[in-house]
């Protein structure tokens, strides 16, 4: 037998660093044992019945009778290829019935009992389809790099804004974050995210955006220049600790970064200075509860008008590659080609009660396109 080399040992440990992971559902020992001693059962009973309804075609050395027990034993002997060969069928029907029944019952009871290997056999098949399906039709999805506590925060925040799981893909150097992120319903592929062979395992090239958020920011710059070598239209999103690096990642790349240090750092301080708006800005960027920003489209009725007129709260205003804030005296005039970032109430916040005659008084006193918090 011919024992594989160094080499080969080597390509193949790393074939399964860089492998993809589907998410799936593995039950526990005690459940598969169970499983598989009732589908045992279900196949005894199930030849014990056919073999009973035809007892007359049988014939017994002992009594030359078949009864139920006689059935039982026949069966129990057949499946288990003892066969000590006291009880034989004797008739054409009763012949038949051995061959077409009994005998792919016999091969299922096998099955079942050495199921272990085939198990293995069939496991493996149903990934490599699994693996092979995914990869044919993703497209468009979100890929995370680095699933730690930033990562897993995209990741539920991108799920309230409608992004389901299953467009979600984890890319993680520690295969223990990656199984997590499988017990999580995550698909996750291991290994080195500056590396294209494992970002093509995740399907960046077919991919939407992605979200960098590395524990160290040169590996940001470098992750953020390997995805956009891969990818000219992609959406870069990325974290860094310093804000010095936020050049350096911008022209790595990046549409975006944002600085994880100083954005906490200034919330702090904001909830020292006003505790209040620290809880406002904490429910803002907390999608799914209170209030959300969200950026949307000019709609027709908005065209033309100012944004003050908005039904929305805008807070700026997008025209082409420029972030109007909402002051700014080009923004006074929405057009139909602009997006804006608005402040939204969340479904939940706007299912408060209407009290008759309240709503219109409430409107005129406002004005037009005015916004407020519902009374609670």
């Amino acid at each position: 037998m011919r024992l594989p080399t160094p080499s080969a040992q080597r390509f193949e440990k790393l074939e399964q660093l860089h492998s993809v992971h589907l998410p799936r559902h593995i039950a526990g020992p005690l459940i598969q044992v169970v499983t598989r001693l009732g589908l045992a059962l279900l196949v005894l009973l199930t030849a014990w019945a056919i073999v009973y309804f035809d007892r007359h075609g049988y014939t017994d050395s002992v009594d030359g009778e078949i009864g139920l027990l006689d059935s039982l034993y026949y069966v129990t002997v057949s499946l288990s290829t003892t066969g000590y060969g006291d009880i034989a069928p004797v008739t054409d029907t009763a012949r038949l019935i051995t061959t077409f029944a009994i005998t792919p019952l016999r091969v299922l009871f096998l099955i079942i009992l050495v199921g272990t290997t085939l198990e293995v056999l069939t496991e493996r098949t149903r990934d490599q389809w699994r693996l092979a399906h995914w990869r044919k039709t993703l497209r468009d999805h979100t890929v995370i790099v680095g699933f730690g506590t930033k990562g897993r925060s995209a990741a539920e925040t991108l799920m309230r804004t409608g992004i389901t799981q299953d467009q979600i893909v984890i890319v993680d150097p520690s295969s223990t974050v990656v199984e997590q992120a499988n017990a999580d319903g995550y698909a996750g592929v291991i290994g080195d995210a500056t590396r294209s062979s494992v970002l093509l395992r995740a399907r960046v090239d077919r991919a939407k955006q992605v979200v960098i958020s590395t524990q160290r920011d040169d590996t940001a710059v470098l992750v953020a220049l390997t995805v956009r070598q891969l990818s000219k239209k992609i959406r870069i999103v990325a974290s860094v600790r310093e804000e010095e690096n936020v050049p350096l990642v911008k022209q790595s790349g990046a549409d975006s970064v944002i600085t994880s240090a100083s954005a906490v750092g200034r919330l702090l301080g904001l909830s020292m200075v006003s505790p209040s708006s620290g809880s406002v800005m904490e429910d803002l960027i907390q999608q799914g509860t209170g209030l959300s920003l969200k950026e949307r489209p000019v709609t027709r009725a908005e065209s033309g008008r100012s944004p003050r007129e908005c039904d929305d709260l805008v807070v700026a205003v997008i025209r082409g590659h420029r972030l109007l804030e909402f002051d700014h005296p080009d923004a006074d005039h929405l057009d139909l080609t602009d997006r804006l970032v608005v402040i939204q109430r969340t479904p939940d916040a706007k299912a408060e009660k209407k009290v008759p005659g309240k709503d219109s008084a409430d409107k005129d006193q406002r004005g037009p396109g005015s916004w407020r918090i519902p009374r609670r």
